[in-house]
């Protein structure tokens, strides 16, 4: 499924994130930036020893990185160029400022790949693995974030932002409120990489 904003394609996957050929991944990370289980652990992996270096570095300037904020590292060995990691909130029944937390989380990476000169970025969902935010909100909360900061850019200041959906639920869930969201999108021949 897909849309256009802006001069920008918003399209939606079922995939791999680690497998992504964007300019940048996102990593859905922990404030220590040292790598564990889901989305973070498949990243380090499949990246290599470059991206623990670089968030050694970072974590050593300014210490663990809160939720809702991003920083960018190499992609090692990935075939993304870069990695912009960020830490989403943990779900606590939704009362703990979850929603703008997560919000910020795409926003801030989305600032970041702009900073950098990055036209392509692949986000996974953020904070629905063992953070445990539930999932149809949190996709909710991701797409109108993407939505509303794309609207609010010159145009085509990305080209393509991709979410890639590891399981069909999730897949699902972020179809669904794209279509809330955006009537206009349209299912696509790419559903897979």
């Amino acid at each position: 499924m897909e849309t256009k904003l802006n001069g920008t394609t918003i399209s939606l996957i079922k995939g791999d994130i680690t497998r992504q050929n964007t300019e940048a991944i996102v990593n859905a990370a922990n404030s220590s930036l040292m790598g564990g289980g889901g989305v973070d652990g498949a990243i380090h992996r499949a990246g290599g020893p470059e991206i623990v270096k670089e968030c050694k570095k970072i974590v050593d300037l300014q210490g663990r990185l809160p939720a809702g904020k991003a920083v960018i590292t190499t992609g090692g060995k990935l075939k993304a160029r870069h990695v912009i990691h960020t830490v989403g909130p943990v779900w606590r029944g939704g009362d703990r400022n979850e929603a703008e937390l997560l919000a910020s989380a795409y926003e801030e990476s989305l600032k970041i790949a702009i900073a950098n000169g990055l036209k392509t970025v692949s986000f996974p969902s953020i904070s629905t693995g063992a953070y445990g935010y539930p999932v149809y909100q949190a996709a909710e909360v991701a797409l109108r974030t993407v939505l509303d900061f794309l609207k609010a850019q010159p145009a085509a200041c990305l080209k393509k932002v991709v979410f890639v959906l590891f399981d069909p639920g999730t897949y699902q869930a972020y179809e669904e409120a794209l279509q809330k969201l955006d009537p206009s999108a349209t299912p696509t021949e790419r559903g897979t990489v």
